[in-house]
């Protein structure tokens, strides 16, 4: 079938062009509309996002207010923070647990002239990561 033919038997009336051309007009109109929407209630929608996190946020301040209210959680946290005792008790703190040899030495002042020592970085960088993975140090609480 050509092409010529089958456009020759459509017939298009005056009704036909004018409603086409109302479809082709009002998307023309509301595809810009309709996007406009979509961006609005996206932005929307990460406004609620937003003010969900505040509420988590200020439900958890004031859940961290009701504890601070508590004596009992005080006494706790001044005992822990900030080593308070009670009249009469006594507290044992480990300063260091350490073997006095485990211990750094004492670091040499550093000299004013620089020296190239010639070697080979891979090396040095292996046994620096292994001795740092098996000495025996003192964990830092914080």
């Amino acid at each position: 079938m050509d092409v010529r033919e089958w456009a020759s038997g459509i017939r298009l009336s005056a009704f036909s062009v004018i409603m086409l051309s109302l479809v082709v007009l009002g998307a023309w109109v509301l595809v810009p509309t309709l996007g406009t929407f979509i961006d609005q209630r996206q932005k929307i929608a990460a406004l609620e996002n937003s003010i969900q996190v505040s509420q988590d946020e200020i439900t958890a301040l004031e859940n961290e207010r009701e504890r601070w209210s508590d004596p009992a959680y005080i006494t706790t946290q001044a005992r822990e923070r900030l080593y308070y005792v009670k009249p009469g008790e006594v507290v044992y703190l480990i300063d260091n647990d350490l073997d006095p040899a485990a211990l750094p030495q004492e670091q040499v002042p550093v000299s004013d002239t620089l020296e190239e020592t010639p070697s080979d970085w891979m090396p040095q960088l292996l046994r620096s990561l292994t001795a740092a993975g098996l000495s025996d140090t003192a964990a830092v609480a914080e």
